[in-house]
């Protein structure tokens, strides 16, 4: 019994290794093509706010 077990693992040993996982990593044939919709939005305030300090400081009796 014992002699057959070795038998049959010494033959299910090629197809296990055989059974291996494998991960390969290859250069794409096409060039990767990215679109991207990107929305940028800024405001920019420090200038009217330096512009109205400065309009205040001048016209003290503005308001």
């Amino acid at each position: 019994m014992n002699t057959k077990n070795s038998i049959l693992c010494a033959l299910c040993l090629p197809l296990i290794v055989a059974c291996a996982p494998r991960v390969e990593v290859a250069v794409p044939d096409k060039p990767i093509t990215i679109n991207l919709n990107v929305k940028i939005e800024h405001e920019i305030r420090v200038k009217v706010e330096k512009d109205l300090e400065k309009l205040f400081s001048e016209e003290d009796d503005l308001f």
